[in-house]
């Protein structure tokens, strides 16, 4: 085939220019994305009762519906978190689930459980994906604002009308307009304000006209006529009957009459109607001030480009429209996306720079060199081409895989192009020279090729999303290798005879001459007989490697990812403290002033928020959670301190965290848990007793005083118990108790009236007053007398867990330790011992400690897997059991080298490093296979072995040598660092040169060594008979 093609050139040429044009098109087309898009394995369902406490939610809600869910197949794991008002249950289900049907599934389970529930609003079911993450925030604040007079009721008129005008529009225009864009799913806002109808009636003026609170409700509530659907009929025709009522702002209420005794009153000569925000439970502020701000939430099969410039777009109009209000676009994703891609691709053409140097300094001629120059962008091409066919996205993992298959792609065609090169320059005619030269190479090739894509066929076998996102770095990497494999084979000896077949022989540019190779071979010669005089050094070096890869692995720290750099940050602080929200406000504004002129963007979500989905978790009123974006990553950490001083000095009670500020990567990688969770369940009470948790806790924090144990975090709630002794002798029912205080508490809420698209809760209460005030200061009229309500009552307190927690095995307390220099072993122990001592609790463990072990756990068997395939193979391309064994004895060496490298430079063993060791031992015997292929021929061809083996040491050293530093140089840009994609793939740039390095090494010295080692009696066996 490839005489024929050699005559064929043109007809080469436009084959290979289809697959370009096609190839570009495609470019075009794939979908751009941070990570490849797979099924995110969690389900959520969150529960929301308002007037139940934390122990009720469990008790009647939670855990009835954790007994059903369970039973859901395909589940790893289940947990629980109840709050008062609230709580959520998280489901964990096995990679590779279907996850839709697991949905509709769990909907059912809740449907069937609802009959046998407290009577509460049916429980959410979040399904998470990658759209979940909102592709950035955009906070809307005033330029210019009122300032509240100084007498204003705080309570009743938290915010000034401005920003109550502003909620309204942001809620019923904004959202709407940036929603009606082609390329936004939702739009999801939080810190709006909510008005309110309240009506405060004249105590006195309604005790002169002798009508009771309950009186006063049901005339306000007859004026709300609400018809079904009526119809009457008149004659032939029927007519629609609708009853309007007329209530439908403050004036209208206000002039609502009443008949009381045969006389008219109006509602305002007897109560005060005033419309207000409505109190909140939560607030957000931006860059000082109160602000709205919304979540856009990208639909899935948008390009997240194509989002940002109609946003961008939007912005520009919305600042020409509405020029009073201030928007802010934070927490973008696609600046991430953008960075880290654009990083890449940098580095892939760096990459690519570097190689190609390398080349054309080693073939001493600007012909061959170009050959190779141009497989790359071809077989890019090609390969962009292959990833639309098959549905591959370009991310940073597919692009990883790319970078990985930029060093490697040029190795066939360097061996192809030095090996037709040296057949033409020991005297073969060209055409003799490429026809030959490329069927000796051919099969040795395709094995090397094999070989690399072996390797990452155990990559499958990670459990959990890990092994599904690294399907695509697996796939690119085969994808290139093939391709450029597919070039190099049928486009580049085309081209090298038709270049060459007016020479008649080779003849090196003066200039490239220069840099001859020839006293590297000279010295590689010296270097390979001292090694034959010393064999010991290299069987030395072989046991060494084995002691020093098991002490490498002891001790080198491990982790599932490594350290990403970020400048910006989400802290989550829980006050651990029954504050106000106005108290959390001020206690925020302390951090806000911290941070000044160290932040660029500065966004707290202060108390509950408002959005549909959970994008901030679910805070209570005495948490809040902030955002802070800093010029860089030093900067970050200095302000991370300060803030972690800040909190130790003034609010030691405090428990607070620092996470990544949310993007898709850390939602799907990123450590839930800390690295050692203690569950401690109680076994001598049926319940969590809090003084019990916080004996133990105790005793864990003195045994470990270096480690930081976080306090408990506890609630203090002020319970009032209804003596029903009092209510019986005065005559008074548990509903009109409740009623009475549903209007001192301003929560009793008679209807609602619609304005447009805003609804307008009708409330009856008082003036604002301190629970004192009310308890002391309301009454229940009876038989013409009043009844104090404290009569009726007694005052206690209660102390309890803020957040109930439970699990498969039941409730228990997480007890989180990060191990701060502890071995896990050690805090082990010594939990246990406590536990053991306390008697009152059964522990178990889990945490990061033991995922990131299952991982590395879980590489170890890939890395295994992928040597046996690789001698499979091997052993069927030399058609020998013993030549396997000698080209990977190399594989020891390598990996030892490799892991030294990454303890000297501080990296740790973590998923990305160990796939660099599966890669490097894909790629690290490609230069011995080549050799040992050499030595094997010219064997056959008569050459006694040490002959044998220093002829194929000579052959093969420049091809071995250019490959070796076109894969190095390749990946040595990522060693830069500083964004998400030099970070992820730092450590296996570090493995897979060090690898190389060691490997080439070992490759021309050690490997002959081996070879010699085991062949050299059968030859004197040979040369005897």
């Amino acid at each position: 085939m490839l005489k024929k093609l050699l005559d064929r050139p043109i007809t080469v040429t436009m084959a290979l220019l289809v697959v370009i044009v096609l190839g570009i098109v495609s470019m075009r087309l794939i979908p751009i994305s941070l990570i490849p898009e797979v099924d995110i394995p969690y389900i959520t369902v969150q529960v929301t009762a308002p007037n139940l406490s934390a122990r009720e939610i469990d008790e009647t809600v939670v855990k009835p519906l954790r007994q059903q869910l369970i039973q859901i197949h395909s589940l790893e794991d289940i947990q629980s978190e109840s709050k008062d008002g609230g709580g959520s249950i998280q489901l964990t289900f096995r990679q590779g689930a279907d996850i839709d049907y697991l949905f509709i599934e769990v909907n059912e389970k809740i449907d069937r459980s609802m009959g046998s529930l407290r009577d509460i609003e049916r429980p959410k079911v979040l399904k998470s994906s990658a759209t979940d993450i909102p592709a950035f925030y955009i906070n809307m604040t005033l330029k210019e604002e009122d300032v509240l007079p100084e007498n204003t009721d705080m309570e009743l008129f938290p915010v000034t009308g401005q920003f109550s005008q502003m909620s309204r529009f942001a809620s019923e225009v904004v959202s709407k307009r940036i929603e009606q864009l082609d390329e936004v799913a939702m739009v999801d806002i939080s810190g709006c304000v909510r008005p309110e109808i309240l009506i405060i009636p004249d105590q006195e003026a309604l005790l002169q006209m002798g009508i009771t609170e309950g009186e006063f409700e049901n005339y306000i509530t007859s004026a709300d006529i609400r018809l079904g659907s009526l119809t009457i009929r008149d004659g032939e025709y029927r007519y629609n009957v609708k009853f309007q009522s007329f209530a439908s702002d403050k004036e209208d209420i206000g002039n609502i009459y009443i008949n009381h005794e045969g006389k008219l009153y109006q509602i305002k000569d007897i109560a005060r109607v005033i419309e207000h925000p409505s109190k909140r439970s939560g607030l957000v502020r931006s860059e000082g001030k109160d602000a709205v701000t919304m979540a856009v939430i990208k639909q899935s099969d948008a390009k997240m480009a194509d989002l940002k410039k109609s946003i961008n777009g939007l912005m520009d109009q919305f600042a020409k429209d509405y020029p009073d209000v201030e928007f802010e676009i934070t927490r973008d994703q696609t600046e991430l996306l953008e960075y880290s891609i654009n990083n890449l691709i940098s580095n892939i053409i760096a990459g690519v720079v570097l190689a190609c140097i390398v080349i054309f300094l080693f073939m001493q001629d600007f012909r061959s060199p170009t050959l190779v120059a141009f497989t790359i962008p071809t077989a890019l091409i090609f390969s962009m081409l292959v990833f639309y066919a098959i549905g591959l996205t370009v991310n940073i993992i597919s692009l990883s895989g790319l970078v990985l298959g930029v060093g490697m792609m040029v190795d066939n065609t360097i061996v192809l192009i030095d090996n037709i090169t040296a057949r033409w320059q020991r005297g073969d005619p060209l055409r003799r020279a490429v026809l030959k030269g490329t069927s000796e190479v051919v099969a040795p090739m395709l094995s090397s090729v094999l070989t690399t894509c072996a390797v990452f066929i155990p990559l499958i076998f990670v459990s959990g999303i890990a092994g599904a996102m690294f399907y695509d770095q697996a796939m690119a990497v085969t994808v290139v290798l093939l391709t450029a494999y597919v070039v190099t084979v049928t486009v580049i000896p085309v081209y090298y005879w038709w270049w060459y077949k007016g020479f008649s022989s080779f003849r090196p540019n003066p200039f490239l001459e220069k840099f001859s190779f020839n006293r590297v071979i000279g010295k590689y010669e010296s270097g390979l007989m001292w090694v034959f005089r010393h064999r010991w050094a290299g069987w030395s070096l072989f046991i060494v490697s084995f002691i020093g890869i098991v002490l490498c692995f002891k001790f080198i720290p491990k982790e599932k990812l490594p350290e990403i750099t970020y400048t910006d940050m989400i802290m989550k602080v829980d006050w651990n403290d029954h504050l106000s929200l106005e108290q959390n406000t001020e206690r925020v504004k302390e951090i806000e002033a911290l941070s000044e002129g160290r932040v660029s963007q500065f966004t707290s979500m202060v108390g509950m928020q408002q959005f549909v989905l959970s994008h901030s978790g679910e805070p209570s009123v005495s948490e809040a959670v902030l955002y802070f974006k800093c010029p860089d990553a030093a900067s970050l950490g200095e302000l991370q301190r300060a803030i972690s001083d800040h909190i130790a000095r003034g609010y030691p009670e405090a428990v607070y965290s620092f996470e990544a500020s949310g993007n898709i990567f850390d939602m799907v990688f990123a450590e839930k848990e800390s690295d050692l969770v203690a569950r401690l369940r109680p076994v001598s009470v049926p319940e969590i007793d809090v003084r019990m948790v916080e004996s133990i806790v105790s005793d864990v924090a003195e045994r470990f005083p270096m480690m930081y144990v976080p306090e408990v975090t506890l609630k203090k709630d002020m319970l009032y118990v209804a003596d029903p002794e009092m209510m019986a002798l005065y005559g008074v029912s548990y509903q009109d108790l409740v009623s009475v205080l549903e209007n001192a508490l301003n929560e009793n809420s008679l209807f609602n009236i619609v304005q447009g698209e805003e609804t307008l809760p009708v409330v009856m209460g008082v003036d604002t007053r301190d629970i004192h005030s009310i308890i002391d200061g309301t009454f229940i009229q009876r038989d013409g007398g009043d009844i104090p309500v404290g009569v009726l009552m007694k005052q206690t307190y209660d102390e309890d867990l803020k957040t109930i927690t439970a699990g498969a095995e039941g409730n228990f307390y997480p007890l989180q330790m990060e191990l701060d220099g502890y071995s896990a072993q050690e805090v082990m122990s010594g939990v246990r011992e406590a536990v053991r001592q306390d008697g009152n609790f059964e522990v178990s463990f889990s945490g990061s400690y033991f995922s990131n072990r299952k991982m590395i756990g879980e590489m170890i068997v890939v890395l295994a897997i992928a040597l046996i395939l690789l001698y499979l193979i091997l052993a069927s391309q030399f058609e020998s059991l013993v030549q396997p064994l000698i080209i990977m004895s190399e594989i020891v060496i390598d990996i030892f080298g490799a892991l030294l490298l990454l303890w000297v430079c501080g990296a740790t063993i973590n998923l990305m490093s160990m796939i660099g060791l599966v890669v490097v031992c894909g790629i690290v015997i490609n230069d011995s296979i080549l050799k040992i292929d050499t030595i094997n021929r010219l064997r056959k061809d008569g050459f006694h072995l040490k002959h044998a083996i220093m002829e194929a040491g000579q052959r093969r050293l420049k091809a071995i040598v250019m490959t070796s530093l076109t894969t190095i140089l390749s990946v040595c840009p990522f060693l830069s660092r500083g964004n998400m994609g030099d970070d992820l793939q730092y450590p296996m740039s570090l493995v897979i040169i060090a690898g190389m390095v060691v490997g080439t090494t070992i490759s021309l010295f050690f490997v002959p060594i081996v070879y010699y080692e085991i062949y050299r009696k059968q030859e004197k066996k040979e040369s005897i008979r």
